[in-house]
Parts: structure tokens; C-alpha cells; sequence
């Protein structure tokens, strides 16, 4: 009689809170149809229990959820599951397919603002092709990936205005057609929201400019053209002083006395692009609570999903539990998983019972070869050595930063981004010689006589204003009042490497060969980074050389380059990767292992997952790389990787994507975590992505991988199924070594003991095939559902 009698309360109060969450939701709904709990609704609930068991069928459902969130339409497995409708308690409501709790196929979501998408969903995200309708009265119309507009598309503004063409991550990005209200129009080039590259402008009076764009202006070679047939050719510039061209009358008729800058200053004035409206609350940051048939005790929270699945992290009110009456061994696992919590990343309970993320995300932690959890890497002290008086270095730190002081410094008129052929001859060198006591051009100061070098200066000063490096910053990180810091060993090639106190800037010594090898590829290196702003090789901003005079005449050259790991997330993992085998692992012993250890091909156990526009822009721009370089007969390059892990454990364990912290609250959290909540903020405001560029603080999973025992040299091991997120940094580096006789010799002799196969010194064609087969084997789309 008392398990009865237990049974009896437990069923009670299952009903008492079905009827109060009916009552709110009513308050909230008035509009929506709602039964009134009687001795009907008692039947229904059994016959909702008694499906709740049934794991696997589908079945039509009605459901008021703990938080007074409502549902209808088709079930399964305690999750949305088929054609079904659900409403939010904020009025944002979602009417289409469902697939095991997330929105996915051809729906509708809707705002309190107003504002609709009507379109295709995969994974929570609007993606695909659908139309959105903003509560300003903007409309878009095309294809969607994530949220982000990408892909072709027409965008309808409020104000009359058009825009038809490509979109690339939610900005005008490729070719399209941008029509005004009051008639003018734009066709051509678009970059990040803005008129950028080639394209014609034509206004509603006749007028015409065709020509080159930056930052929706023009900038370059272009012509103006009125319709009596007179034009103006030349360069354009806001700048009246680049500003260069000739006017050309048609006939006796023309304007002699107009001025170029009424271009910018009359005719621009009133074609601004609209930016559109800003999406308050996307479709993936909806949280759907959870209905659980479960046993424990009573006071656990409801887990709450997001529509595309992800068990939620963030901070709710106590929610009482919904409990029902049921048997049954999976009811019991299910119970067991929403009561116990672990803080370990294989989970702790006995019966393989661990996080209720592990259960609903289908997580298995425990493959086998995987062994222990993955651990956090030691971290260590700031790299390097700072170079202080005494250093044996110290005189020749002041030279360097006496002669960047003087070439950045130097006045020079403005560089248009078309360089001449002489610029980039390897004769352009300016010789500038430093005593100590100063000269006419030259500052007093406390070190030797010397004389300092710049290379092709010109083309450096352009590479720089390419790259948006301000000369007042370039100048302040390496001749401000910090010190350099020597990295504490030299690298394989004997080159010394010295970072700027803010991290901004490495200085790599050179070999005279290496020099050589820049200078004459340097227009091709030039031409290479300007067309593509995404590439991934070394950028490059200075080229010098240091002569000490007197009896040891000792010359450094030295290179200035970015420094890809310059970020404000911690790197705890750095690889080096050539596709190569030989030599190919890191020579240190796992204790002396850390943050700043350089590991190699055969230390790799990761795959790198990228979002799919990431991951296709990725292999374009390897293979364009590649290319270049395979032209420039290089080889001997790799891809560095840095790894920034977004969560660990208290005991240093890295915690897998959908594992979760122990019990307790926000306190308790270890870290901060690029979820896909953290991306939907990102979507929010299309202008964030600035600080995220390919190979530059990407937002990614990678993969756990084992390498199978019975083959010692695997090169890329077995995908376990266990991923991390992480932020990922990468870029091809040294690139500086071509194919010449003592590369030859070395394949040749290394040939006659080895696969020669696997030796980094190869044909730079058969070199460029081998790192490309080998990055697309490590780096994979990220197509994980999530299920």
C-alpha cells in the first residue's frame, strides 16, 4: 500500500504542475487555445507518460513546458520531432520541421518586433535559401549560411534603396548592383560591405565613373564621363594633392574649370549605403526546456536546449522537476544522468552514468585507444630573454632600432599601391651610416660606428600601408622604451629570432642566400599578397642589414615580420607542419614539454575543423599559396597551428564540446567558451568579425585522434569522436628557402638511406602536392549536427 500510496502522490503532483504551467502559459497566450485540466487531461497524461516510454515513436503532442514555454505538433524521444509549432514566452515563435529538438528543413520564425524568416534551417541556424523580413520593412531574399547572409542575394531597404549581388558573411562582398532611390546606380566590386575594387557608378543625371574603388570611394586609374561625351582620365584620390589627371572637352563645349574633388565632396554626397537592421535575438540563441521522464529527487533544474541542440550553460531560476511515473531501465539511465554530475572528462559515475549532456548529445568519452583525458599543457613564462645592457646582443638591439627609427621616419611622398618595375630592382638600397656623435641626418647616440641597409624600401613602405600597419605604432613596438626579448635558442637554420615587448613583431637574423631569395621574388611576392588579402603566408614589412665598422666589419641582415601568434588568448598547443615524416617529432621529453614547445608532424593528434565557408576559403587560399610558392621554386615551408583551448577542468583536464562543468552555478565555471551561442553574438554584429580573419582568432573544433600501435610512423592518426573548441591561429611560414644545389644534395644523400618520400627536401612541385594532400587530410568542415 505505500508504493501505491507513493505513486498516487507523485501522480498528483505531476498534475497540480501541468495545470499551474497551463495557467501561465494562458496568461501569456491569451489568444491560444488551451483544455482545462480535468478528469480528461488526468487520461491524457497517462497517455502522454505512457508515450514518453515508448523510446523512437512519433506522436502528435501538446506540450506546456516548466517554464510556461508552449508546444504542439509532432514528438519523439522527449524532443520536438517533425512538423510542430513553438512558442516562447517573449512572443518569438517558430512554425516548420523539426529534427530530435532542433530546427531543421523549411520553417518559419517569427518576432515579437515584427519581423520574419521564412526559409530553410539546419542545426537551430537560418541556412540555406529563405527570406527575412525585418520589422523596419528591409527585406532579404537569397541564400543564408549560419544566420549570416552569404551567397547571392537581393536586399530590399526601408528607404527605397536595392542591393542584387554576393554576399559573403553577412556583407555586399563580389559582384553586385547597388540601386539608389533618387536613380543613380553602382555595378562592380564589393569587399566587406563597401564599393572596393573595379566598377562603374553611373548617376541619374547621365553622369558616369568607371574605374577603381577603395573604401567606397574612388581610388586609382579611373575616368569621369559626362553625356555631352566629355571625360576626365587619370588618378583618383580624396587627396587633392595624389589627385592627378587631364580633362578632355567634347569640342567647343565642357567645363574647363571643374575640379575633380566635387566628385567627392557634391556628387558622393548623398550616395550613402544603407547598413540595414540589426537582428535583436537570433533563431540558435532560443533555449526550448526540456520535458524529462525521469527519477531522482526532487529540486534539479530542467536541462534547456537551444533549437539546434545544445544542452544549455547559461544561469536560470530553480525550476521544479518534472517527474512522472514510469519503469524501465532506460527510465532509470535517464534519471541517473540528470542527477549525477562530474567534473572529469570521461565522467565518473559507475554504469557509464555521466553528464546529462554526455546522454543528450550522444557523447562517447570512452573510445577505445583513447585512454586518459586529454590534459592542459604546462604553462610557462613569458618567451624570451629581454636584451639589457650587458647583453651580448645589446649594442646591436640599438643599432637596429636607431636604423628602423630613421627608414620609417624618413619623409617620403605617399605610395600609390602601383609600384614601378625599378622599385623592386635589386640595386634599390639606401646606405646610411650612424657615428656616434651623429650627423646632418642622423641622431647621437651611445653604441658603435655602424652603417645600416634598407632593401627596396619603397616596396616594404607599400607592403606596410598593405597591410594597415600605422608607422607610428610599427615605430613605437620596436624602437619605443621596451627592450627586445632573444628568443632562448636559435632555430635549425642558426637564424636568431627577437620579439617587440608588445608581441606585434618578430626579428629573424638571415643568411645572405635567404636575402637573396626575397629580393628576387619580392614582385611576385607583392603582386601575390595584393590580390589576395587572405593569404596565409609570412607578411613581411622590412628588409635591413647592420654593418659594424672597424676591424670586425660584421654584417647582419635581418627580416621583419608579423608575429602570427600575437593575440590576447594564450597559445597552449603550437605545431609546425610540413607532411613530411623524417625527423618529424619534437626532441624533447614529455616533462619538458609546455606552452611554447614547438611540436611536429608526428606529435600532431588532432583534426582541425572549420565552419564550412571558413573550410572552403581555407583550401582555396592553401592551394593559391601553394601555387605561388611552387612558381617561386620554394619548398621547405610548413603550416604553424596554434591551439587556444576554451575550457579546461580544475585539475587541468581540456573538457570535450558539450561536457560540462560540476554542479554549483556560474562560479564553478572554469573558463570562457567560444560556444555557438559566443558565434551567434559574433552574428549579431557583422563589424566583430574585423578581429577574425582567416587563420587569425578562428573560432573552431578540433578532433581528438589516436595513432594505431602496430604503425610507427602514421601520419595522421584514428578520429576518436571526442572535440574540443578551441580558437585557431595559422600561416605558412619559412619561406624562404628555394630548391637550390645544396637542397639537391641533400635529397639526393638522404635518398640513399630513407623513403625518399618522407624527407622534407624535395622537388618543389612534388613538395607543394605532398603539404597540400597532407593540411587536407588535418583540416576537415566541421558538419557535425550536434545530435
Amino acid at each position: 500500500m505505500s508504493r501505491e500510496s507513493g505513486v498516487l502522490k507523485a501522480w498528483e503532483a505531476t498534475v497540480r504542475r501541468t495545470q499551474a504551467a497551463k495557467k501561465r502559459a494562458h496568461s501569456i497566450f491569451g489568444t491560444t487555445s488551451v483544455a482545462h485540466a480535468d478528469d480528461g487531461d488526468i487520461d491524457c497524461a497517462g497517455e502522454v507518460i505512457e508515450a514518453e516510454l515508448n523510446s523512437g515513436e512519433v506522436y502528435h503532442a501538446d506540450r506546456i513546458l516548466p517554464n510556461g514555454d508552449y508546444y504542439t505538433g509532432q514528438w519523439c524521444d522527449s524532443f520536438p520531432h517533425g512538423q510542430g509549432k513553438y512558442l516562447w514566452t517573449d512572443g518569438c515563435m517558430y512554425v516548420g520541421e523539426w529534427s530530435k529538438g532542433k530546427t531543421m528543413g523549411r520553417g518559419r520564425f517569427s518576432w515579437p518586433s515584427g519581423a520574419t524568416y521564412e526559409g530553410e534551417f539546419k542545426s537551430g541556424y537560418m541556412d540555406g535559401n529563405g527570406t527575412y523580413t525585418g520589422s523596419n520593412g528591409d527585406t532579404y531574399k537569397g541564400n543564408w549560411v549560419m544566420n549570416l547572409k552569404h551567397g547571392h542575394g537581393v536586399k530590399s531597404f526601408s528607404n527605397g534603396d536595392c542591393y542584387d549581388g554576393e554576399w559573403r558573411r553577412g556583407l555586399q562582398e563580389g559582384h553586385g548592383r547597388y540601386q539608389w532611390k533618387n536613380g543613380n546606380h553602382y555595378v562592380g566590386e564589393w569587399k566587406n560591405g563597401e564599393i572596393c575594387g573595379k566598377g562603374s557608378f553611373v548617376w541619374s543625371n547621365g553622369n558616369r565613373y568607371e574605374g577603381n574603388w577603395e573604401t567606397g570611394l574612388p581610388r586609382g586609374n579611373g575616368t569621369f564621363k559626362w553625356p555631352d561625351g566629355s571625360f576626365y582620365v587619370g588618378y583618383w584620390s580624396k587627396d587633392p594633392q595624389e589627385q592627378n589627371g587631364s580633362y578632355y572637352p567634347s569640342g567647343s563645349s565642357g567645363n574647363v574649370h571643374w575640379d575633380p574633388q566635387d566628385v567627392y565632396n557634391v556628387d558622393f554626397s548623398d550616395c550613402k549605403i544603407c547598413l540595414g537592421e540589426k537582428v535583436s535575438i537570433l533563431p540558435s540563441q532560443k533555449k526550448l526546456a526540456v520535458w524529462r521522464s525521469s527519477k531522482g529527487e526532487d529540486g534539479v533544474k530542467p536541462r534547456r536546449m537551444s533549437v539546434d541542440g545544445r544542452v544549455s550553460v547559461d544561469v536560470e531560476k530553480p525550476l521544479d522537476r518534472m517527474q512522472m511515473w514510469g519503469g524501465g531501465d532506460m527510465d532509470e539511465y535517464v534519471a541517473g544522468c540528470c542527477s549525477e554530475r562530474t567534473s572529469s572528462v570521461g565522467g565518473g559515475g559507475g554504469g557509464g552514468r555521466g553528464d546529462v549532456a554526455d546522454y543528450m548529445l550522444g557523447l562517447n568519452l570512452e573510445k577505445e585507444g583513447l585512454g586518459m583525458p586529454a590534459k592542459m599543457p604546462k604553462s610557462s613564462k613569458r618567451q624570451g630573454e629581454t636584451i639589457c645592457k650587458g647583453h651580448k646582443n645589446y649594442d646591436l638591439m640599438l643599432n637596429l632600432q636607431l636604423g628602423i627609427r630613421h627608414s620609417v621616419g624618413r619623409p617620403a611622398p605617399t605610395a600609390s599601391l602601383d609600384l614601378k618595375p625599378s622599385a623592386f630592382d635589386p640595386k634599390e638600397k639606401v646606405w646610411t651610416k650612424f657615428p656616434p656623435e651623429g650627423s646632418k641626418h642622423t641622431p647621437p647616440h651611445q653604441s658603435c660606428e655602424f652603417k645600416w641597409k634598407d632593401y627596396c624600401p619603397l616596396v616594404f613602405r607599400t607592403l606596410r600601408k598593405l597591410f594597415k600597419v600605422d608607422p607610428a605604432d610599427y615605430m613605437l613596438s620596436i624602437c619605443g622604451n621596451d627592450a627586445l626579448r632573444e628568443l632562448s635558442s636559435p632555430g635549425k637554420s642558426g637564424s636568431f629570432f627577437y620579439l617587440t615587448n608588445d608581441d606585434r613583431y618578430m626579428i629573424k637574423t638571415m643568411k645572405k642566400s635567404e636575402a637573396k631569395v626575397l629580393i628576387r621574388m619580392l614582385s611576385a611576392y607583392y603582386n601575390h599578397v595584393r590580390a589576395f588579402e587572405t593569404t596565409l603566408v609570412t607578411k613581411f614589412y622590412g628588409l635591413h642589414c647592420v654593418k659594424l665598422t672597424g676591424p670586425i666589419q660584421k654584417k647582419v641582415r635581418f627580416i621583419i615580420m608579423g608575429n602570427l601568434f600575437c593575440s590576447e588568448y594564450s597559445i597552449h598547443r603550437r605545431f609546425d607542419l610540413k607532411g613530411s615524416i623524417l625527423g618529424r617529432t619534437t626532441d624533447k621529453p614529455e616533462s619538458e614539454i609546455d606552452e611554447t614547445t614547438i611540436l611536429k608532424d608526428l606529435d600532431l593528434n588532432f583534426v582541425f575543423r572549420l565552419q564550412k565557408s571558413w573550410f572552403q576559403e581555407f583550401c582555396r587560399q592553401i592551394d593559391r599559396d601553394c601555387e605561388f610558392l611552387e612558381q617561386e621554386r620554394i619548398m621547405d615551408y610548413s603550416l604553424l597551428v596554434g591551439l587556444h583551448f576554451r575550457e579546461t577542468s580544475a585539475a587541468g583536464d581540456l573538457i570535450p564540446s558539450g561536457a560540462r562543468t560540476p554542479i554549483g552555478g556560474p562560479d564553478n565555471e572554469v573558463g570562457p567558451r567560444l560556444s555557438r551561442v559566443d558565434l551567434d553574438q559574433l552574428f549579431l554584429d557583422p563589424s566583430r568579425w574585423s578581429s577574425i580573419k582567416l587563420g587569425v582568432n578562428m573560432p573552431a573544433r578540433v578532433e581528438r585522434t589516436v595513432r594505431r600501435s602496430d604503425c610507427e610512423f602514421q601520419l595522421v592518426g584514428e578520429p576518436t569522436g571526442e572535440y574540443y573548441d578551441v580558437v585557431m591561429f595559422f600561416g605558412v611560414i619559412d619561406i624562404l628557402q628555394d630548391y637550390d644545389i645544396s637542397k639537391k644534395l641533400e635529397h639526393a644523400y638522404k635518398s640513399i638511406q630513407y623513403d625518399p618520400t618522407s624527407i622534407s627536401a624535395v622537388d618543389p612541385k612534388q613538395y607543394s602536392k605532398r603539404f597540400r594532400d597532407f593540411i587536407f587530410n588535418i583540416f576537415a568542415e566541421d558538419e557535425t549536427n550536434f545530435e
